[in-house]
């Protein structure tokens, strides 16, 4: 197996990792260890290229440092990638041979399960690495984060309606939904439960024609579910999906998901809140996830009552951002953004 330092002016580490073996080809990107070691998933995805795959780790990495310091928590920020089809080209041995990559990092980077993976992918992992998290068995595991990701989700949802409508409360309320996978589709069970209708997309037809069956969604194609009306659109898919070319067809009143990164550029912050879009910044809608596995990589004792307590304070974060971005009439991604670099500032003195 081959790892390769890559060159980096905004990380401070990224390897490729190749095993010619199994057919490994991926990146692991350490954005930044100044709260603490470096802690994100692992995704597995049929990317284009390999700078299609490497500009994805960066960027995820650095949304990882913004995510884990909005939510309160001592880890700095890190992703990996794996090229390759989940369904197809994921084997035992090269899970083993990206778990020999994670462990050459000495826990510097603190891995866990994201989009293509699942907590037993994660145990063939740590067959190989010690920093492995989102265990469903062992001290402090953590399991799948997904249910977690999906509630603090479901929380800057409501956050969004009360600013938006005045009311928290989304019986009658209609939210699109992009993406069901783990995190997506618990989304649309919290939802349902919470009385809106829902609006669904998704590359797997089976997935979307189950959501229709569970929760009585509208099904519509993938590049479709951007002009849909509704009142909130939540992304819970890939990245980058808030552009010069979606936004002007989005004909709701609210953005709020659980995609990473999902602003192709700062300037669509500003394009969304001209639009009177409001939007939830990714990275504080969507902690709830690496909450979960926190637990695992600290060693928390009592992780249901501390994991409760994070969701609060992280929907407390979210409530403040909104406000004082309503209040200076800017994007709230300006506000968190601000909010997080101060955090590592005094976090780090």
């Amino acid at each position: 197996m081959n790892i390769t330092p890559v060159a980096s002016a905004t990380h401070e580490e990224v390897y490729r990792v190749e095993d010619a073996d199994s057919g490994l080809i991926g990146f692991i990107a350490i954005h930044s260890t100044t709260l603490g070691p470096a802690a994100g998933g692992l995704r597995m995805r049929p990317y284009d290229s390999e700078e299609a795959a490497l500009t994805d780790a960066l960027r995820l990495s650095e949304g990882m440092t913004y995510k884990n310091a909005a939510a309160g928590l001592r880890l700095g920020g890190g992703k990996a990638v794996i090229m390759g089809d989940p369904a197809t080209l994921k084997t035992p041995a090269l899970l083993h041979a990206f778990g020999r990559a994670v462990d050459a990092c000495e826990g510097r980077y603190w891995t866990a399960e994201d989009m293509g993976m699942s907590p037993s992918d994660m145990a063939e992992l740590a067959k190989e690495a010690r920093y492995v998290a989102g265990l469903a068995d062992g001290a402090f595991a953590s399991g799948d984060p997904s249910p977690i990701t999906a509630r603090g989700i479901f929380n800057a949802i409501c956050r969004v309606a009360l600013h938006q409508f005045g009311d928290a409360d989304l019986t009658g309320r209609t939210v699109s939904v992009q993406g069901l996978g783990n995190v997506g589709w618990n989304l649309c069970g919290l939802l349902t439960e919470a009385g809106a209708s829902l609006i669904v997309t998704d590359i797997d037809a089976d997935r979307v024609a189950k959501a229709q069956t569970t929760f009585g969604a509208k099904a519509v194609g993938l590049d479709d579910i951007y002009a849909v009306a509704a009142d909130i659109f939540a992304p819970c898919a890939i990245g980058g999906i808030l552009n010069a070319d979606t936004i002007p067809q989005l004909r709701v009143k609210a953005v709020a998901g659980g995609a990473n990164n999902q602003l192709a550029t700062h300037a669509d912050a500003d394009l969304l809140a001209k639009r009177g879009i409001l939007y939830a910044p990714d990275f504080v809608a969507n902690g709830g996830g690496i909450i979960n596995v926190a637990t695992e990589v600290l060693k928390i004792e009592g992780r249901v009552a501390w994991v409760a307590k994070k969701l609060v304070a992280l929907d407390e974060t979210m409530e403040a951002i909104l406000t004082e971005a309503e209040k200076q009439g800017v994007s709230p991604a300006a506000i968190a953004q601000d909010v997080v670099a101060k955090t590592i500032k005094a976090r780090a003195a």
